[in-house]
């Protein structure tokens, strides 16, 4: 797919410039109108469907001059980045600041044009890694949102850091809620604190006050419940506690927009986006940073424990959003090999032949050259010379003038008949 732009003054000059120069099969991608006059036009043609070259040879049939290098097609970064917005199912308002922000950058590369608008709408603040001591990180949700598992991945990357770690969790209405958190924190040695109200959990930071990271999974709340919502408010009290939001990426976006803005008023500043394994489309990312005002910090990207947790940045969200084109190198063939061969000889990569050892018995020829009797066996005379052709009347096989012995008839055999052992 080749893609290019063209300016015009009207509408109909451009789709005259389109037609001349990727052929009628030409796909209009978007138009726009330029703030300064005329208009801007998008297309698209298969590379199949291009016209073909005109190529100028001399009238004498001579050998004519070289066709002319085929121009690439200029890519409207702006456009790309539409595109790429719409597809994801990015709110409008929020796209048409996205897409003026990248449009006026002087650059060739749609993800960067992208991860440039990302940085000037919104703010990017990874979570702490444990190499400096930070406030307890309290992780809040709706229910399924993978807090738990997050929470595991945290204390993970801590412990392979070499940092203290210190993990509390209060889910301790869901069933398996504890267990789950449990199993992991096993694997990794270490001892999992499980708290019930505020008062408990206010005890449970004071142990860990010289911890390097300490990790609060909370269980999972109904924002659009005000019984919910105060129970978290009331146990994020208990402490100089942050919470994190974590959300899944792939929900509606006004929809998720409105539960960031339920947990905004408990003191939410940050984000973490989970199952971007899964997600297609992150529209919905994109709109509950920018209603809520919420920062970007990490993303999961797996289910495993060990790994799939990345610190967010303007970049890589933007090759999230606009993936690099896979193209598969060409494969060449290796050179057939040498077809025939025996069964005795074979061939090295450097072309030698070398021979294979024969392990069948060796037996002396009964025929021809080489051949030696047995001391008992009798005598053969030589065969008599082959009778002259004939013409047509000779196709009849004829009978021998005289009967040989048996030994005397096989000797007299042709070559061709002849039957090796």
């Amino acid at each position: 797919m080749r893609l290019k732009s063209f300016h015009a003054k009207t509408m109909s000059d451009a789709m005259r410039m389109v037609r001349q120069s990727l052929g009628d099969d030409a796909i209009i991608v978007a138009t726009r109108e330029e703030e300064g006059g005329g208009v801007r036009v998008t297309a698209a043609v298969e590379e199949d469907d291009l016209p073909p070259a005109q190529s100028s040879g001399n009238a004498r049939g001579g050998r004519g001059k070289a066709p002319p290098k085929p121009v690439e097609p200029e890519i409207d970064v702006g456009e790309v980045v539409a595109d790429a917005l719409q597809r994801h199912g990015v709110p409008a308002a929020l796209a048409e600041q996205l897409i003026d922000a990248a449009s006026g950058l002087d650059t060739e590369d749609p993800r960067l044009a992208l991860g440039s608008a990302l940085d000037s709408v919104f703010t990017f603040n990874p979570l702490p890694d444990g190499r400096s001591p930070v406030k307890p990180l309290a992780l809040v949700g709706p229910p399924g949102s993978g807090k738990t598992l997050v929470a595991a991945k945290l204390a993970a990357r801590a412990v392979f850091r070499k940092c203290s770690v210190g993990v509390i969790t209060t889910d301790t209405v869901r069933a398996g809620g504890v267990d789950q958190l449990a199993a992991f924190t096993r694997l990794m040695k270490l001892k999992l604190a499980t708290v019930e109200d505020p008062d408990a959990l206010a005890g449970a930071f004071e142990v860990h006050r010289r911890t390097d990271l300490v990790l609060v999974d909370t269980a999972g709340r109904n924002p659009f419940d005000a019984d919910d919502m105060q129970d978290l408010r009331a146990l994020l009290s208990a402490g100089d506690v942050e919470p994190v939001l974590v959300l899944p990426a792939g929900l509606d976006a006004m929809e998720a927009a409105d539960m960031a803005l339920a947990f905004k008023a408990v003191g939410v500043r940050r984000m973490l986006v989970t199952r971007l394994d899964i997600a297609r489309r992150l529209g919905s990312v994109l709109a509950i940073a920018a209603r809520a005002r919420l920062s970007f910090c990490d993303a999961s990207i797996s289910s495993k424990v060990a790994e799939g947790l990345t610190a967010l940045n303007p970049l890589a969200l933007a090759r999230m959003m606009i993936p690099a084109e896979e193209k598969a190198p060409a494969v060449k063939e290796p050179a057939p090999r040498r077809a025939a061969r025996t069964a005795e000889w074979d061939e090295d990569d450097d072309g030698q032949a070398d021979q294979e050892p024969d392990h069948t018995p060796e037996r002396k020829p009964k025929f021809g050259r080489g051949y030696e009797p047995e001391e008992d066996e009798p005598e053969m005379e030589p065969a008599p010379p082959p009778p002259p052709p004939r013409r047509a009347a000779a196709a009849k096989p004829t009978k021998p003038a005289s009967a040989k012995p048996a030994t005397k008839a096989k000797a007299a055999s042709s070559p061709s008949s002849r039957t090796l052992p």
